[in-house]
């Protein structure tokens, strides 16, 4: 946060308000929510933050979500490292060796880092959403990486009422389309049928 909030001093300097926007990463107990930073580090610059936000990264803080939602204006979640510590997978040694073998061979339908598995990490993201619009109903939930670019991650994160998606550039258009057709979707009321 510090980073975040040094970088948005030169504009307040000059007159513009300063307000930056950005997660704080792993907030994996309360009191690092509370402060936007690490037991024992220096304070931030006096630098007006418009939103906080707490990073979704590790199972941990998924299940802590309802603690979290009250300190935060919005969550997002990390998909890469959510998947990656949630299935136990180092991506960079699964991607190249073995997911071709996985999906060879049906032991997952999917590579997990392009769609979302839904049964683990996506019942952890249906939980963390739960729990932090119960604990705070105005907190946004987002979702950033690979998977806010996935058309079946996108209509997933849709019908279980998260609030946007980030994604690459290069993916934007992709993701614009699956958002939209995801909600004209969740207007159908055959949709579940």
């Amino acid at each position: 946060m510090t980073a975040v909030t040094t970088t948005g001093e030169p504009s307040g300097r000059e007159g513009r308000p300063a307000c930056p926007t950005g997660p704080c990463p792993l907030p994996g107990a309360r009191h690092r929510g509370d402060s936007g930073s690490a037991p024992g580090s220096a304070a931030p610059p006096p630098v007006r933050v418009r939103r906080r936000a707490a990073e979704v990264e590790t199972p941990r803080a998924a299940l802590l979500a309802g603690e979290l939602a009250p300190l935060a204006d919005f969550l997002s979640f990390g998909t890469n490292d959510l998947t990656q510590l949630t299935f136990g997978f180092s991506r960079d040694d699964v991607e190249a060796r073995l997911m071709p073998h996985y999906l060879a061979h049906d032991l997952l339908p999917a590579d997990p880092f392009a769609t979302l598995d839904a049964p683990g990490v996506g019942e952890l993201a249906r939980l963390t959403t739960r729990d932090a619009k119960a604990a705070s109903p105005a907190t946004e939930v987002s979702v950033c990486g690979e998977h806010g670019g996935d058309p079946a991650s996108i209509a997933w994160f849709d019908r279980y009422g998260l609030d946007d998606v980030s994604c690459s550039p290069s993916r934007i258009l992709v993701a614009r389309l699956a958002a939209a057709q995801a909600a004209l979707g969740a207007q159908d009321p055959d949709r579940d049928r």
